[in-house]
Formats: structure tokens, C-alpha cells, sequence
């Protein structure tokens, strides 16, 4: 048995009605079962409950022993001795607080095929637990969880962005150049890639946006990459015009060793990734008041639309040359860099520097872009739940990742909804 099963039961008012008495035979009545605490106290604060004749108001904690109340030393903590209502699954031992005042318990008592159930689908090894249930969820309900995962996805993404606006006190151009940064890393170079960005600050950058051969050399130089490169011309001209700059502004470059260049695909490799990077910065000024001023995510793409320069045409790597590398920004590319960049970026600076907050704005934005296409998201299409959109992919990313991988089935609408259901068979 656990806890948090206990909390589920309770707040649903799931428990068997003909054995609502307390330990001691008294009759009760739950009139409020009160706000569930997330947070450090008692678990329901502001219940109501009627005993015999009277009716308290109070707080609610819920143990799987009484005895546990002592064991988590809530006899010695203040903020217990409001509680009018000790909840059980197992009566130990009689439970007191001050004064000598014994806390009224009460055993629950509730259909043990709902734990039955619970467990089954929760300690299974199906990577969605709830599979063959998700059926007995109507569409409404599931639609409203997920427009809830999509919201809490974006608000977990502005914690980095909470992060980097703390550093940068609030220039949102440098917010945005680090951030995109960390997209270009394709997940596996993401750190690297912002410690390439952090190590260059955006003014310097700025001073050589019409020389992509001095951005070149500014990033791959900073990148640590360059030290060891296979020489060519192209390698050597770069090395000269990196320690010419790198001397100028007292530049440190980042380890070379940070960089993970294995089991990726020549696309991903992390030189050709930081050419196209270099591309992008030669058109970086005001792109940020230009993408966020747009209505249309889809007017945005063309900012996207650039071209690496001719060396990294033929080449993945330094100085092993290719037929065609092929390696133009393109939509799979623009869309990654708004799904994780663009929105969350937006949804912070509207939520915090803007009258208006404009969420609805950044929905329409993420139901423009492609569903992803990535192992999480097969999951869901095995079982028929098919993201059109990247809102919806959003989503189901973020349910799986912060709810079925950490069986927090019981916070979950949709496994509350089918042990609801399951009640009823």
C-alpha cells in the first residue's frame, strides 16, 4: 500500500460508504474533503467533517499506519495540531497531540480491486502503464490533459530561460543567441553548444556579421575544434584569423574534449553543425523584435534560409572532403529550433514583460509545425494516440516523460479517470 493511493482514494471519495465510523465507533461524515497540500504540512488543508453531532474544520493527514504519525515526527511539529481528521489504512497504535488530545482516526476502507488494478497497470513493463485502459477515458477529458501536459512543457522549458535571463539581465537577443545555441546541438551536443555560445558574448559576434569566414574562424576557434584539425588551406587561414581575434578580445576557448562525436550522423557531426550555425549569425541581428513581431510562424522561416559557406559543401569534418554534403538549414531544422527555442522563449517574455499574455498566440504557433517523429512519440501511435501537430507531440513527451516513466499514474487525469471508471465496473 501506499500513500499517495490513499490521497487518490480520499480525494475521490472512492472509499466503502457503509463503514464511514472511527476507530472508536463513531459515526462521521465527510462534508469537504478539503484543498490536497502538494507542499510540507498536512495533506489536505480547509476539510470539513462531521462528527457525530458536531462538525470540525481542520486539516486532514493521511498515513498508511498511525503509528507513522510518530515516526515522521509530526508530534513535535506545530503545524500538526490542526488536524481534525487522521486518516489510516492500518490502526497501530492510538495517535496524540497536545494536551493529551487524541486525534479522532479513521480506518478507509475501499475496493481492493482498485489497488488490484492500480498495480497491475502501474508496475507493468509496458512503457505507457495504463495501455489497455486508455479506452475507458472519454476524448474530452484526455484533450484537456493534454492541452495541460503542452502548457506545463513550455513552462518547464522557461525554467532555463528563467535562468539565462537572470545572467543576462534581461537582453533577450543574448537570451535567444544562447538558446538557439543549444538547439543546434541536436540534443547530444546540446552543452557544449551553449558553453560555445557563453564563451562568445553577442557583441563581439556582432562585429564580424558580415565576414561569415571571421565568424567561421570565431566559432570553430572558441569551439576548440580547430587546435587539432587535419590541415588544409582552409583550416590554416582559419587558425591565422581565430588567434588574430582570439588575442584582440582575450578570448578562452572551450575543451575539445566536450564535444560527443560519436554514433551521429555526418549531418549531426558538430563541425558541420557549428558551419551552419556561423551561417545563421551572419543574419542574427534583430532577429529576434523580427520573428516575434510575426503573427505566422511560417513568416519566420526565411530567416532560417541560409546557405553554409562553400568549404563545408564538400566537407563534414575538417579536411576530409565529400561529394556533397547537402547540410542547408532547412524546415526540420527551423522547426526544432522553434519547438524548443522560439516558443518557450516567447511564452516567458509574454508571460513576464507583456500586458497581455499572449498563449494563444504561442499554441497557434506550435499547432503550425510538424508532429516530431521520435521513439516517445511511435509509443503513443502503437496505441492509436496520433500527435497531428507539435502542440499534441509536446504534449505526449511530456506525459510520458514526467508521468509514465515516473509511474505518477495517480497525478495523471487520465489514470485517475480509468481507476474512476474501473470503481464503476
Amino acid at each position: 500500500m501506499q500513500e499517495d493511493f490513499l490521497h487518490f482514494i480520499y480525494k475521490n471519495r472512492l472509499w466503502d460508504k457503509a463503514c464511514l465510523y472511527l476507530v472508536n465507533g463513531e459515526k462521521i461524515e465527510i462534508i469537504d474533503t478539503g484543498t490536497h497540500n502538494f507542499d510540507s504540512g498536512p495533506d489536505f488543508f480547509n476539510a470539513k467533517i462531521k462528527i457525530g453531532d458536531t462538525i470540525w474544520a481542520g486539516n486532514v493527514e493521511i498515513h498508511i499506519n498511525s503509528s507513522d504519525w510518530d515516526k515522521h515526527h509530526h508530534n513535535k511539529d506545530l503545524s500538526y495540531n490542526n488536524v481534525i481528521l487522521h486518516i489510516v489504512y492500518n490502526y497501530d497504535k492510538p495517535i496524540f497531540i497536545s494536551n493529551n488530545y487524541e486525534i479522532p482516526t479513521w480506518e478507509i476502507k475501499f475496493p481492493h480491486i482498485l489497488f488490484n488494478k492500480y498495480s497491475e497497470f502501474k508496475f507493468n513493463e509496458n512503457p505507457i502503464h495504463c495501455h489497455g485502459y486508455i479506452e475507458l477515458v472519454s476524448n474530452f477529458k484526455t484533450n484537456l490533459w493534454l492541452e495541460r501536459m503542452a502548457t506545463e512543457r513550455l513552462e518547464a522549458k522557461t525554467e532555463y530561460i528563467t535562468k539565462l535571463n537572470e545572467k543576462y539581465s534581461g537582453n533577450f537577443e543574448e537570451i535567444f543567441y544562447v538558446s538557439m545555441a543549444r538547439s543546434f546541438g541536436t540534443g547530444i551536443n546540446n552543452e557544449p553548444f551553449e558553453q560555445l555560445a557563453k564563451s562568445i558574448p553577442l557583441t563581439i559576434l556582432y562585429k564580424y556579421s558580415d565576414n561569415i569566414f571571421k565568424i567561421e574562424a570565431l566559432l570553430f576557434g572558441q569551439s576548440g575544434l580547430l587546435e587539432d584539425a587535419i590541415k588544409d588551406d582552409y583550416v590554416i587561414k582559419l587558425q591565422k584569423e581565430y588567434y588574430f581575434i582570439r588575442k584582440k578580445h582575450s578570448l578562452t576557448p572551450i575543451p575539445s574534449v566536450s564535444w560527443k562525436k560519436s554514433r551521429l550522423r555526418p549531418s549531426n557531426f558538430p563541425q558541420i553543425r557549428i558551419a551552419q550555425f556561423a551561417a545563421l549569425m551572419t543574419n542574427f541581428r534583430f532577429l529576434f523584435s523580427s520573428i516575434f513581431d510575426n503573427e505566422n510562424l511560417s513568416e519566420s522561416e526565411k530567416y532560417f534560409n541560409v546557405e553554409v559557406s562553400d568549404y563545408w559543401r564538400t566537407h563534414f569534418v575538417f579536411g576530409k572532403q565529400v561529394n556533397k554534403t547537402n547540410v542547408k538549414l532547412g524546415i526540420s531544422t527551423f522547426n526544432t529550433i522553434a519547438i524548443n527555442t522560439i516558443a518557450p522563449i516567447a511564452f516567458y517574455y509574454y508571460k513576464n514583460y507583456k500586458v497581455n499574455n499572449n498563449l494563444e498566440k504561442i499554441i497557434d504557433w506550435m499547432i503550425q509545425i510538424k508532429a516530431e517523429d521520435n521513439r516517445e512519440t511511435r509509443i503513443w501511435k502503437s496505441l492509436n494516440i496520433i500527435p497531428k501537430n507539435a502542440y499534441e507531440s509536446q504534449a505526449l513527451l511530456n506525459l510520458k516523460r514526467n508521468y509514465c516513466d515516473k509511474f505518477k499514474c495517480l497525478e495523471c487525469v487520465i489514470g485517475n479517470e480509468i481507476l474512476k471508471e474501473l470503481n464503476k465496473i
